[in-house]
């Protein structure tokens, strides 16, 4: 069984330590680590605010389904992490949150190779759910590829 290692993750107490807005700054700032999947899917965060985050990303060869496109996982993935990390950003020292539901909308396959960027924005934030919507887009050209809503849970630590 994987057991999470210091520099893999961020401990509980940095978690409850700050608030949303300050953790998901530091994995910004490089003072605490990223998740590891964004090393394993190709993608970094590039902004964060209050109530939005963005990631950048670029699909691999790795990241393709059987026919060859790019995996809707790959999609949902990066749509699941702006959006509940843009969530992040309104909870209060001291809780975390986990995704409730995420839902996506495919538009048009991302060619491989293609930079791009996900982008999540909160519409609810309160003291037990949060709403968000986001959106990938083509980081030269703006080009819509998908679209999502989440909900989120947010728990006391």
């Amino acid at each position: 069984m994987f057991a999470p290692t210091p520099d893999r993750f961020a401990t509980r107490d940095q978690l409850l330590s700050m608030s949303g807005l300050a953790f998901v700054e530091a994995i910004l700032d490089g003072e605490l680590p990223p998740p590891p999947i964004a090393k394993l899917l190709n993608y970094h965060l590039t902004e964060v605010g209050s109530g939005r985050v963005v990631f950048a990303g670029t699909p691999m060869v790795d990241h393709c389904n059987p026919m060859g496109t790019v995996h809707g996982g790959w999609y949902g993935t990066l749509l699941d992490s702006c959006m509940a990390c843009a969530v992040m950003t309104g909870v209060p020292q001291g809780s975390f949150y986990t995704t409730l539901e995420y839902k996506v909308n495919l538009v048009r396959g991302i060619p491989l190779g293609t930079e791009i960027m996900a982008e999540g924005r909160v519409q609810h934030s309160g003291r037990s759910t949060g709403v968000a919507e986001g959106w990938i887009r083509g980081a030269v050209d703006g080009k819509l590829y998908a679209t999502g809503s989440t909900t989120c849970l947010i728990m006391a630590g």
